[in-house]
């Protein structure tokens, strides 16, 4: 009885005096439990105030700055997705150690500036980002089942386990680091309700030998909750901000330690919508009643971001439909794309510190911030004179199933038999430009739920035709995940298939690029040239309306894609990636044979 009665008074502590915060220390070894539907730091009731960032959509030399401004917000903790597919590149090959890839250092980062972390290693995560964080080589197995009992699935993932597992364990509160809680997998209610799998995901990380309790994140409705809870494990709900919401998680265990761990701020783009700006008072009146009622959550996110390279992730709401995210996950978060505070940040602020028994941490000096003034681009080389060797196949197939997981492909076949007519991909994935003879006939774009195209008379006795595919984001979430790239299936002419093609695997990657062969070529597919002349490094969006769709590559870094379908037209290019003097800017477009000009601006909008 003294026991309850104590637990109670504690947690009336927590809830009382406007339910003040208190920011912990995470120096030292610390205790962390679950128990009677809160969370206990040293056995003292703890309320988790948490934003999360992601070390692989910002320079490791920022996250120290977004970290503390993480922390002048009002948390005390960070969440933190960790994309699988961004650590191990193909089966066995793992890098946890270079660049943005460095886990250990964004780890000791968050505990030198005094934060607890919400470890999310997936090994799904979803986050808008390729595949959801699933690696794009398990694609390359054609039957291969996801995130269920498959065991060609299940084998890559408790490989995948094997190697980030050590680090998590060092990081543990127990061991004198900041982690308190390590998710498993993600959202799983709204995808399947394979519970050997959930058990099995959880057991894996046990065995591997994580200490610290766990938590799912699942929407707060009963068939999500049911099938992706775990008993003994945190319920995140994704999102909640009404005692109802709550409820319905201890519904399904009675006794969880029950948070929010999505709140959403903001909300994803994708092409060709209008930029997502949730409202200010939206955000701030669910905050209030979450401390006001003293219970855990995480803004998700608090800072997103850019999806730097191929990264970008989309969606998919049913079959034929696909929607691809956008480069920039700014996600009108309270901190913006470059690190900068927003009304929506400061007025969150105003709110935490009402609640908060200390003064917030002092606001850290943005990231300066440059432009430069509009810069003609070069012709500089066609992509038909850089082809790689050609593999020759029966009938196209993915990129996947040729080892290749980003970028483009080419496909080429002599034209037997038909020679124009309707011709038929089944399917692009995601969007292609078709050539006869080498001249544009047109594109074919899968978000426009195209498939089709006209081939004309070209009076050429075996006319060879061309089809080069972009690859952009895979689908990460819900049912049609299994989304490989390039053309999926078949291609017809008036209804004969077409056989005996060259396959061309373009990677687009860094070092493609910087071997490129410069040539003459005019014809759509070109890569342009510019170099900018800086007094000072700095952030800065480059404006890319002048360009059609393609890539952007600044002194070797991809910057992601651009597309004047909008609503991004311009790219944000870090500070850390440009120098003082010579800055070299390549330029890839699908459509533009005829230069551009670029310049370098303030903001995203």
């Amino acid at each position: 009885m003294k026991k309850k009665l104590l637990t109670f008074l504690m947690a009336l502590a927590l809830l009382t005096g406007g339910g003040a915060l208190v920011q912990a220390q995470t120096k030292g070894t610390h205790s962390f439990r679950l128990g009677d539907n809160q969370f206990w730091l040293d056995d003292k009731p703890f309320q988790i105030i948490s934003g999360e960032i992601h070390p692989s959509r910002i320079p490791a030399e920022y996250w120290k700055q977004r970290i503390q401004m993480i922390k002048a917000m009002g948390c005390n903790t960070v969440a933190c997705y960790i994309m699988w597919n961004y650590h191990e590149s193909e089966p066995g090959v793992f890098d946890f150690q270079t660049g943005n890839k460095d886990l250990e250092k964004f780890i000791r980062t968050v505990q030198e500036e005094d934060m607890f972390l919400l470890f999310r290693p997936g090994p799904y995560v979803c986050g808008e980002w390729d595949f959801g964080g699933l690696p794009a080589y398990l694609l390359s197995t054609p039957d291969i089942k996801i995130r269920c009992m498959d065991p060609r699935y299940t084998t890559a993932v408790e490989r995948y386990a094997t190697a980030i597992a050590p680090i998590i364990k060092k990081y543990e509160v127990t061991n004198g680091g900041p982690i308190i809680m390590v998710q498993v997998e993600n959202e799983y209610g709204s995808y399947g309700n394979d519970r050997t799998y959930m058990k099995w995901i959880h057991d894996l990380w046990r065995d591997k030998g994580i200490e610290v309790p766990f938590y799912t994140a699942d929407g707060a409705t009963p068939y999500m909750l049911e099938a992706g809870t775990l008993p003994g494990v945190a319920i995140g709900l994704d999102p909640a901000a009404s005692k109802a919401e709550f409820d319905e998680a201890l519904k399904v265990h009675p006794d969880a330690s029950v948070f929010c761990s999505e709140l959403y701020p903001g909300w994803l783009t994708h092409w060709r919508e209008n930029w997502q700006h949730p409202s200010i008072e939206k955000i701030t009146t669910d905050v209030k009643w979450l401390l006001d009622n003293g219970k855990s959550f995480n803004y998700y996110v608090i800072h997103g971001g850019t999806n730097f390279g191929f990264w970008a992730g989309a969606n998919s709401p049913q079959p034929g439909i696909y929607q691809p995210d956008v480069t920039s996950y700014d996600y009108d978060a309270p901190i913006n794309e470059m690190g900068q505070a927003t009304p929506k940040y400061m007025a969150l602020r105003e709110l935490t510190q009402k609640y908060s028994k200390k003064k917030l941490a002092p606001i850290p000096a943005p990231i300066p911030v440059i432009t430069f003034p509009a810069t003609e681009t070069q012709k500089y080389a066609s992509i038909w004179d850089n082809l790689p060797a050609a593999k020759p196949i029966v009938q196209p197939l993915p990129m996947e199933m040729m080892n290749q997981y980003e970028g483009m492909i080419l496909y080429r076949t002599k034209l037997i038999g038909h020679k124009s007519g309707t011709l038929r991909v089944d399917e692009v994935h995601d969007y292609a430009t078709v050539f006869l003879n080498g001249r544009y006939i047109g594109s074919i774009d899968r978000t426009l739920g195209q498939h089709s195209i006209d081939l004309p008379v070209s009076n050429v006795e075996n006319p060879v035709l061309d089809i080069l595919v972009e690859s952009m984001g895979r689908i990460n979430f819900a049912a049609q995940m299994i989304d490989r790239k390039g053309i999926t299936d078949r291609v017809t002419l008036n209804g004969m298939t077409l056989m005996n093609w060259d396959a061309f695997n373009i990677p687009m990657s860094t070092e493609y690029v910087s071997k490129l062969k410069q040539t003459d070529t005019v014809r759509p597919g070109m890569f342009f040239k510019a170099t900018v002349q800086l007094d000072k490094a700095g952030d800065c969006y480059i404006d890319m309306k002048d360009f059609t769709k393609g890539l952007v590559y600044v002194n070797g870094h991809n910057l992601g894609r651009f597309w004047n379908v909008g609503p991004q037209y311009r790219l944000y290019c870090p500070g850390v990636w440009l120098k003082e003097g010579i800055n070299e800017i390549i330029v890839f477009d699908m459509h533009q044979t005829e230069p551009g000009v670029i310049k370098g601006v303030k903001t995203l909008e």
